[in-house]
């Protein structure tokens, strides 16, 4: 089994870059785990409690579920994962159900800055992506998606995002075996990274 961690700032483009790595890979070999289905279960706050929370600081991580879930895997153990609400702030009684196969991805914002974790990556992947683009995406998707004002989301930014994206995650790319600028956008870095996979699952079948 390979693990790969793919981070990088909110809204730089991780997603894309899993969706064409995915693409890229035979069907059925790539599990997807995202580090939002193990935000902490906030459920029990008030709303007013839950517009204050900081999903962008690694305290906010379930971080001992998501190891010891991957450690299932790696042991070709299925795992139940959980399923995350950003609206509710809760976790949702239904969990999904995630075979091992023979890459796993684990991806988002705070992936590379927990040290047990990296140890359990075989390739660490950083996406970068300038700053304004990164907040023209963030804007349009916390409006479409998580029900907020355009004046929340610059709010939400200001005080959280940003702040927590230059202590936190944007230091996270010294750990990186690879850096992808300009995110989803540059499709021969994630040539380089496919044809990295196809390599290593070619060398575990001989």
């Amino acid at each position: 089994m390979l693990v790969i961690g793919i981070a990088g700032g909110s809204g730089s483009g991780k997603t894309t870059v899993v969706k064409k790595i995915i693409r890229a890979l035979p069907n059925s070999s790539v599990s997807i785990i995202s580090q939002d289905s193990y935000y902490k279960d906030n459920g029990h706050l008030s709303p007013e409690e839950r517009k204050k929370i900081n999903f962008d600081h690694p305290s906010s991580i379930e971080f001992d579920l998501l190891i010891k879930q991957i450690d299932q895997l790696r042991r070709n153990e299925m795992i139940q994962m959980p399923i995350y609400s950003y609206v509710s702030c809760a976790r949702s009684a239904e969990t999904i159900p995630v075979k091992p196969t023979k890459v796993v991805i684990v991806e988002g914002i705070l992936v590379l800055t927990n040290a047990e974790l990296r140890k359990r990556m075989d390739i660490k992947i950083y996406v970068d992506a300038d700053g304004d683009d990164r907040l023209i995406r963030i804007i349009q998707r916390d409006i479409e998606e998580r029900g907020r004002t355009f004046l929340e989301v610059l709010k939400h930014y200001e005080t959280f995002v940003k702040p927590m994206h230059l202590q936190f995650i944007d230091p996270t790319k010294r750990f990186a075996d690879i850096i992808i600028p300009q995110g989803g956008a540059n499709q021969v870095a994630i040539d380089i990274v496919t044809s990295m996979i196809r390599m290593n699952l070619s060398h575990e079948q001989n």
